[in-house]
């Protein structure tokens, strides 16, 4: 009796843990979707994969190619579904034939669209995608995106410049402004170095180091870098260069001087005095000179013509007026 018990409990706990474990089975396993519409690329259409379960788009096309493909649009439940339809991708590269299909039951739609890559596109990847969702009045929910790769062929040019660098003081620091501007046809993820070189030797040294923009092809940006420390009496060479993928590489210059406006100052006060008292000094004594020297002169000049006028021998010669004046009757006696 003992053993039958011993069996039957165990048999129930068997029976427990199968019944658990079915449980825990039939829960784990997802639930399966219900019916509904879908959509993706047409079986057999585009290029690249080429598959009849195409996952994506691909387009591959040269600068002012137009490519074409179909998407297509499955119903397979019993109502009727309407869906709107549209593109995603760069710009308006996608023209969809239609934008609004609706949908009878159990039955497929495939709608056509073409993509027209610009004239000056540059070459690269470009990504989209074709976005379904259920329009007004229809009896099913969702939404279906199904996604667009393209890639424009043709020869990639990196070329990367520096522009309208300039440094400003701005408090204790210096705002370092530049653009930097893409000049190719592909698109770059620029790293920049900074380098200035005082009349002493290097101030600033910067490794190069990536910023946090991108450049689309002919794209350009401005800028700014902080100097914190920078010298504040010196002349500045200052070089900005910046490089991207592809051997992009490009710099530009500029120059910063520095001075305290306390030094300059007195500096210019020191240089003041030094020139102009020699000068002030030298003028007074001008003028000084100026009004005793010719009333002087003039007098000493009066006398000096009156003595000559008066010593001059007359027309008779050297004897007669030496004779007259012994006798005090020539012309230069005094009475």
């Amino acid at each position: 009796m003992p053993f039958r018990t011993r069996t039957a409990v165990s048999g129930v706990v068997l029976a427990t843990a199968a019944v658990l474990l079915c449980s825990t089975a039939a829960a784990a396993r997802p639930a399966a979707a219900p019916p509904g519409w879908s959509a993706a690329p047409a079986p057999g259409d585009g290029a690249a994969p080429g598959t009849a379960d195409r996952p994506y788009f691909y387009l591959e096309g040269a600068p002012g190619t137009v490519m074409s493909d179909r998407l297509s649009l499955s119903n397979p439940t019993g109502h009727a579904v309407t869906v709107r339809l549209r593109g995603s991708t760069p710009g308006a590269w996608l023209a969809l034939a239609s934008t609004e299909v609706k949908l009878p039951p159990q039955t497929r739609a495939s709608v056509p669209f073409t993509v027209t890559v610009p004239r000056d596109a540059a070459p690269g990847e470009r990504s989209g995608s074709l976005l379904a969702t259920r329009g007004r009045g229809s009896g099913a929910d969702g939404r279906d995106a199904v996604p667009v790769h393209l890639r424009v062929t043709g020869r990639p040019l990196s070329a990367l410049t520096v522009e309208q660098v300039s440094v400003r003081r701005r408090g204790p620091a210096a705002l370092i402004r530049y653009t930097l501007v893409n000049r190719g046809n592909t698109v770059l993820a620029p790293r920049l170095a900074v380098r200035a070189d005082g009349l002493f030797g290097p101030v600033l040294r910067r490794a190069p180091r990536a910023l946090p923009t991108t450049l689309r092809p002919g794209q350009g940006v401005d800028l700014t870098e902080t100097w914190a420390d920078p010298p504040r009496l010196d002349a500045v060479d200052l070089r900005l260069t910046a490089t991207a993928g592809g051997g992009a590489h490009g710099s530009a210059t500029a120059t910063y001087t520095t001075a305290p406006w306390g030094a300059v100052a007195g500096g210019m006060l020191l240089l003041v005095a030094g020139v102009g008292g020699p000068v002030v000094v030298r003028r007074r004594r001008r003028a000084g000179g100026a009004r005793e020297v010719p009333g002087a002169r003039g007098a000493e000049g009066a006398g000096t013509a009156r003595g000559t006028a008066g010593e001059a021998p007359p027309p008779g010669g050297d004897r007669a007026y030496a004779a007259g004046q012994l006798a005090g009757t020539g012309p230069g006696a005094r009475s």
